[in-house]
């Protein structure tokens, strides 16, 4: 069974096969992505998922409007949690991006209907050959960037924006060779947009 190149150790083989790059439309996991792929910055992936479980339990299991509650105390009771990124800018940067997303929510009725519209509302499914053709940013994530920074947004540059875009399925960039470019790819034949 061939893989992308980048699934080796044990947690993140599982990662590839069943998470990265399948569509997701829940607005909660969309804003754990949107949190994760934050806190990552500088960081490795494999990094950021061994610490997953202790994200959700710290973050209120990644409910927005708990987290857009967070106040200073709340903020030095993460700064001393072993078992996340203790970075005050990244934690600020959640706690402001928690605010920014419910907005989103309450402009566009989900968060769905806003980020999936950047991709007409279904996954585009890329034919890349080697993991070594895989770009890090693409006009769709520029554009997401620069929105999510105009609504004030934090830690969610260009770069940021594609590695979320690749997480939740809004592209499909398992390479040709990858037993889940071609499950994914089936899967998306019959998609139904769901964007507004």
């Amino acid at each position: 069974m061939h893989r992308c190149e980048w699934a080796r150790a044990e947690q993140m083989i599982a990662y590839h096969d069943t998470e990265w790059g399948v569509p997701v439309h829940d607005d909660r996991i969309l804003f754990e992505f949107l949190i994760l792929e934050g806190a990552q910055a500088g960081l490795s992936w494999s990094t950021i998922l061994k610490k997953r479980a202790a994200y959700r339990q710290a973050f209120s299991e990644f409910d927005p409007t708990r987290v857009a509650a967070y106040d200073e105390s709340k903020v030095a009771q993460l700064l001393d949690n072993p078992g996340i990124v203790r970075n005050r800018r990244k934690i600020e940067a959640a706690i402001g991006n928690a605010r920014a997303f419910l907005a989103i929510q309450r402009e566009f009725g989900s968060f769905d209907a806003f980020v999936w519209r950047i991709v007409g509302g279904r996954p585009k499914i890329n034919a890349w050959r080697s993991l070594a053709e895989l770009p890090t940013t693409t006009p769709e994530s520029e554009a997401l960037s620069q929105d999510l920074a105009r609504r004030g947004f934090k830690f969610i540059g260009s770069i940021i924006c594609y590695a979320f875009m690749q997480a939740v399925g809004m592209v499909n960039d398992h390479v040709v060779a990858c037993f889940r470019h071609g499950e994914l790819g089936a899967s998306s034949s019959a998609w139904a947009p769901t964007c507004r």
